[in-house]
């Protein structure tokens, strides 16, 4: 080859080579805009899918509209909830592309993460999404839809001190109204008569049975399976009885107040728990059952599945699972046999009432009851009265450490004045007891005027100090609601004198009594324990009791059985018992309604019995916890 055709031949390829190059440079400029404007459509899409209208998106293959429709039918079934949905992988070539979607629900308790891809079509300048129902799952075919189903996780059983379940799964039976099977008219009657015969409000039923949807099931009540007529009404069109289980106490109402319940989140609940809980959910209503509910409840398991298309013989296809995780039980220390005793005991009582009980040498509570008359309240561990006196143990202990030992003299007038206010003994105090009588003849008896007149000798704060010493007026974090009483600083002479028989400003709890008892009979301030698994430090008391002073006030509340106001409980069988009667006046009414108190030690028990209005602790209070302790034995 001659130079000039080696000169012509290197020019043309050069020229080749150069439009190469360039062509290149020019295709990468190209596909860098396409990739752009396809990003952009990819995340119109990835906005309008997570807000569920895709109105604003370019879209091919339907209109926004129609896709719009298509996307809500097919996510129905996953319930009122926004994905997360994250875009990635934008390519692009030619006039096609391709995009990458990571998808995250919350569902309930859980999260269904998936990827989906999605095609993209190149529409001159502009690019289009390409929809279809694989956009949002990549195996959908037309008409297929996507459901959710939570798989439910059972409930942790709440446990008496011994291990056996309280409240766990018990059969009951669900009345109520399907209207799928009857037209509107007979449904609404079919709803009056079933309401009639459960004694619910007929009217209020009628009109949920009428708000319901045509194919509804509109329920009426929940019975427990032995209290359940499964053949009630069974002639009546569209009544149902659905068998079904439910966490429930071993009776209804058994220790409420303290357990709560459980049922259906409220809207309030639903609204507080950040989407934690759903409405239908099943969670604790108060009591032990609503605090700890997160550890009750478990988690909730899910399935997802393909819903086949209306018309298709296929069977539904699971896409994810996840089990479900049983809640955790909750111990506590009740213990069955006496909780029901106590209830038991206190089932007639008409004003409000309370029996508590603890061992004292662990402060295991082993009873908390509540009487009908409080209306569900928890008296039992979080009331607040005027403990009148079954105080006395307290400024017994506070006599003591004034240097007054129980053989010492003190003075029992029929009446004492302080400050203008007259101070009587109680109607039928034994008149052998009036005069010059000891220390323990004071207790036994419950002379108002002797502690009355013994508070000079009491240093300022002697009662509050001794008050602690035994467990009481010292706040406690148990774990639960638990109210241990106040002894305030009096207000002049006539309020000092009140409190040391228990009046004034002085209030006590059930529970806070009991602990008192417990403390007497343990020889130290004893803290209360309901749940084993939350641990708390008692408050230390600034003057702890000691073994002689926990001595001494064992003698007295003997006495109290043996020689006074306690001598109902004299015969009962097993370890002497202990005790100390109250009665504290309260209202405006004249002669003062009264509580009636008692408390008592017996072995390793310790009980604080309340009625809110009685006519004394021995009479009303008595009779009440004589049968508890002998129900106990």
């Amino acid at each position: 080859m001659t130079g000039g055709a080696r000169g012509r031949t290197a020019r043309v390829l050069a020229g080749t080579v150069a439009t190469v190059v360039a062509g290149s440079l020019l295709a990468a400029c190209s596909d860098d805009g396409d990739r752009e404007e396809a990003e952009r459509a990819v995340a119109s899409l990835r906005e309008g899918l997570v807000a569920g209208d895709l109105t604003d998106v370019p879209l091919t293959g339907a209109t926004p509209e129609e896709a719009t429709a298509e996307l809500e039918a097919v996510v129905a079934g996953l319930g009122d909830v926004d994905p997360e949905v994250t875009a990635s992988g934008v390519t692009v070539d030619g006039d096609t592309g391709t995009a990458t979607l990571d998808w995250a629900w919350q569902l309930g308790d859980q999260t269904w993460t998936h990827t989906s891809t999605v095609a993209l079509r190149s529409a001159g300048d502009d690019w289009q999404v390409a929809w279809s129902p694989t956009v949002v799952e990549s195996s959908l075919a037309e008409g297929e839809t996507l459901r959710a189903d939570a798989v439910t996780a059972v409930r942790g059983d709440v446990l008496a001190g011994d291990g056996t379940p309280i409240v766990t799964l018990r059969d009951v039976v669900r009345f109520g109204i399907d209207k799928s099977r009857i037209d509107a008219a007979t449904a609404q009657a079919s709803a009056r008569t079933l309401a009639e015969a459960l004694g619910i409000d007929a009217d209020a039923f009628v009109q949920r049975v009428a708000a319901a949807g045509d194919r509804a099931y509109v329920e009426a009540i929940v019975l427990r399976a032995d209290e359940a007529d499964l053949n009630l009404l069974g002639g009546t069109p569209g009544v149902a009885s659905i068998p079904d289980q439910v966490p429930l106490a071993p009776t209804r109402g058994f220790a409420a107040p303290i357990l709560g319940s459980v049922g259906e989140a409220t809207a309030e609940i639903v609204e507080e728990s950040d989407g934690a809980i759903r409405a239908g959910d099943a969670v604790g209503l108060g009591g032990l059952q609503r605090r700890y509910d997160a550890d009750l409840r478990g988690t909730d398991g899910l399935r997802v599945v393909v819903v086949p298309a209306e018309g298709s013989d296929a069977e539904p296809r699971e896409l994810h699972a996840a089990d479900a995780v049983a809640g955790a039980p909750l111990e506590t220390s009740l213990d069955i046999d006496l909780q029901g005793l106590a209830e038991g005991l206190l089932a007639d009582v008409g004003p409000a009432s309370a029996l508590v009980a603890v061992r004292p040498s662990d402060g295991a509570l082993l009873a908390a009851a509540n009487g009908p008359g409080t209306g569900g309240q928890n008296a039992a561990t979080f009331g607040q009265y005027a403990p009148g006196s079954t105080f006395k143990v307290v400024t017994s202990l506070a006599l003591l450490r004034a240097g007054i030992g129980p053989d010492d003299t003190v003075a029992c007038p029929a009446q004492i004045t302080v400050d203008g206010r007259v101070f009587e003994n109680y109607d039928d105090y034994p008149a052998a007891g009036i005069g010059e009588i000891t220390l323990r003849q004071a207790v036994a008896s419950s002379c108002n005027t002797a502690f009355i007149g013994s508070a000079d000798a009491l240093p300022d704060g002697a009662l509050a100090e001794a008050a602690a010493a035994l467990g009481l007026g010292v706040d406690q974090d148990l774990g639960f609601p638990a109210y241990f009483g106040q002894v305030p600083a009096p207000e002049g002479a006539t309020e000092a004198a009140a409190e040391t028989i228990g009046q004034g400003r002085v209030l006590a709890s059930p529970l806070a009594m009991a602990t008192v008892a417990a403390s007497v009979a343990e020889g130290r301030a004893v803290l209360p324990t309901l749940l084993p698994e939350h641990t708390a430090d008692a408050v230390p008391a600034g003057a702890p009791l000691t073994a002689d002073e926990a001595a001494a006030l064992q003698d007295l509340m003997r006495a109290v059985v043996t020689d006074g106001s306690g001598r109902l409980l004299a015969e009962l069988p097993g370890a002497p018992v202990g005790a100390k009667t109250g009665t504290a006046e309260f209202g405006t009414a004249t002669p003062p309604a009264t509580h009636a108190w008692m408390i008592a030690t017996q072995g390793d028990l310790a009980v604080a019995v309340f009625v809110e209005e009685g006519a004394s602790g021995s009479t009303t209070a008595g009779p009440l916890l004589r049968s508890f302790l002998a129900g106990a034995a």
